[in-house]
C-alpha cells in the first residue's frame, strides 16, 4: 500500500498511509465499526486504560447494535452517559464500568490484579465503582466486584485505637508484650521489641492514601533498616482476616531476631 492511499481495517473503516497499523488503530476501528454511541470495552478497555497488557484476543465494543464477527466482539448492552469517557479520542467505558464489565470475563486473580492496578495508577474511584454496582442490581461480575470493594473499604481508626487493637491482639496470641509509642533514631515507632530490634508500624491504610505520605513512610522505614532493624507495617484489615498468620509471622521473626541479637 503507498502513501495516500487507502487501506481498510474493517468493514466501511479505512487508515490513510502506509505506515503500520497499531493497537490503538484496532480499538478505534472496532469503535467505529459498530456506529453511533459505541465504546471500547471489557479486557480492550482494561488494556487502553493501562489496568491489563494488550493482548492477541479480538477487540471488545459495547454497542446497542452491530455484531460480533472475526476479530472484533460486540457486548449488546446500554452505556449511560457518566459510564463512558474519551482516552485520545477513543470512545471508551469508564474505570468502573470498564472492572464491572470485566469482573463477566476473566477469573478473580485477573480481576482483582486489574483492580490493584487501577488503584496504584491513581484511577480508580471507589466511590464510583460502588455506585455503579448498585445501578447495575443483577449483573453477573458484582459477586466478584463486591468482595474486592469491601476489602478496600476499611473502618476508620484513629492511632490509639490501632495501637489498642495490636496490643489485645499480642495478648490474644501470646506474644511477648512490646513497647509503644519509643523513639528509635529520633524517629517515634508504634511498636517495639528491642532486644530483637523488631519494629511494628500500624497502618491506617486509606484506599487513596496521600503519596506523599506513603512516600514518607518507605523512606522511614529504608532508615531504620538500614540501622539493623525489621520493620513491619499492619493493617487493620489483615489483623482481622488474617490473625493466625500475622502471629505466625511475627513469632518466626521475634525467634529469628532473638537468636541473631
Amino acid at each position: 500500500m503507498q502513501a495516500g492511499r487507502l487501506g481498510q481495517i474493517r468493514r466501511g473503516v479505512y487508515v490513510v498511509g502506509s505506515g503500520p497499523i497499531t493497537q490503538r488503530s484496532r480499538w478505534m476501528a472496532g469503535v467505529l465499526a459498530c456506529g453511533k454511541g459505541a465504546v471500547l470495552s471489557h479486557r480492550s478497555a482494561a488494556a487502553l486504560w493501562g489496568l491489563m497488557r494488550p493482548g492477541r484476543g479480538p477487540v471488545e465494543v459495547t454497542s446497542s447494535h452491530g455484531r460480533s464477527r472475526g476479530s472484533l466482539v460486540v457486548h449488546r448492552a446500554a452505556v449511560e452517559v457518566g459510564e463512558r469517557t474519551q482516552i485520545q479520542r477513543i470512545p471508551v467505558t469508564t474505570v468502573a464500568r470498564t472492572l464491572l464489565d470485566l469482573a463477566e470475563v476473566v477469573d478473580e486473580q485477573r480481576l482483582r490484579s486489574a483492580f490493584e492496578e487501577a488503584d496504584r495508577l491513581r484511577l480508580l474511584e471507589i466511590g464510583a465503582v460502588a455506585r455503579l454496582c448498585a445501578r447495575r442490581r443483577g449483573r453477573r461480575g458484582l459477586r466478584h466486584l463486591r468482595p474486592l470493594i469491601a476489602a478496600a473499604i476499611e473502618p476508620a481508626a484513629t492511632a490509639s485505637a490501632l495501637e489498642d487493637l495490636f496490643a489485645a491482639f499480642c495478648r490474644d496470641h501470646r506474644l511477648p508484650p512490646p513497647i509503644t509509642n519509643v523513639l528509635v533514631l529520633g524517629l517515634e515507632v508504634d511498636t517495639l521489641w528491642p532486644r530483637q530490634r523488631l519494629i511494628v508500624e500500624m497502618d491506617g491504610f486509606a484506599f487513596h492514601r496521600h503519596r506523599a505520605a506513603f512516600e514518607r513512610d518507605r523512606a522511614r522505614d529504608a532508615e531504620l533498616m538500614a540501622a539493623g532493624y525489621r520493620v513491619v507495617r499492619l493493617t487493620h484489615r489483615r489483623i482481622h482476616a488474617e490473625p493466625e498468620a500475622v502471629a505466625a509471622q511475627l513469632r518466626r521473626l521475634l525467634a529469628a531476631q532473638g537468636r541473631g541479637g
